[in-house]
């Protein structure tokens, strides 16, 4: 049994080992999770004496089977939950994310087997995210960004790297949602920021924006 906290740090982990090669620094954790970096070391520390963390000094930190298998579990009851709010109990999809965080500690096996058949065992979550299913399996998905785009490319937005209600409105905004199609039209090259044809709409991004939008093209 885990608790709240070392299942947070397992998700987070597991989120930068999506974006970043090698070990994830303890410096990633504390400003993934916004907390101390002495918190951080402890928490680590007790993660590697559970085997669920391997972790070298100067190498970083690494979810060992076990502890991947676990962040993979939380991962798909945040996800089916932030499907079942949007698709069932009418949630707007900048709404869900803080309330799937609460729910995902739900410990019944059962619970989630039911919600997932129940949902009709859905692949992606509202903002597109790979849903894993009770063995961990995650369906394809395009791990290509935006700020990936030269001058004149097209691209399909797939999903968002930043799931905050901030960052969802802003997008919904620019008339950017899950299959809308984006054209660049100008990169700056002073900043990296890109201006983009979405949904016929001529819209200007930074490139932080631009980083947190997925793609297929």
């Amino acid at each position: 049994m885990f608790t709240q906290s070392e299942e947070n740090y397992l998700k987070a982990i597991f989120h930068l080992q999506e974006e970043e090669e090698g070990g994830i620094s303890t410096s990633s954790l504390s400003e993934k999770l916004n907390t101390k970096a002495a918190s951080v070391t402890e928490m680590i520390k007790r993660l590697a004496d559970k085997e669920l963390v391997d972790y070298q000094k100067y190498y970083g930190v690494k979810l060992t089977d076990t502890g991947r298998n676990h962040a993979l579990l939380i991962i798909r009851k945040h996800r089916l939950w932030e499907y079942f709010l949007v698709e069932r109990l009418n949630f707007n999809w900048d709404e869900v994310h803080d309330v799937a965080e609460q729910l995902e500690h739900i410990k019944s096996p059962k619970l989630v087997e039911e919600l997932d058949a129940f949902l009709g065992r859905p692949e992606y979550d509202p903002h597109g995210d790979p849903i894993p299913d009770a063995k961990g399996n995650l369906p394809e998905y395009p791990k290509k960004k935006l700020s990936q785009l030269k001058t004149g490319d097209y691209g399909i937005c797939k999903g968002f790297n930043d799931n905050s209600s901030a960052f969802l409105q802003f997008v919904a905004k620019q008339k950017i949602g899950l299959d809308t199609t984006i054209k660049v039209i100008n990169i700056e090259s002073f900043d990296q920021s890109m201006t983009v044809l979405a949904d016929k709409k001529e819209v200007l991004l930074s490139k932080t924006a631009t980083d947190n939008i997925y793609i297929e093209n």
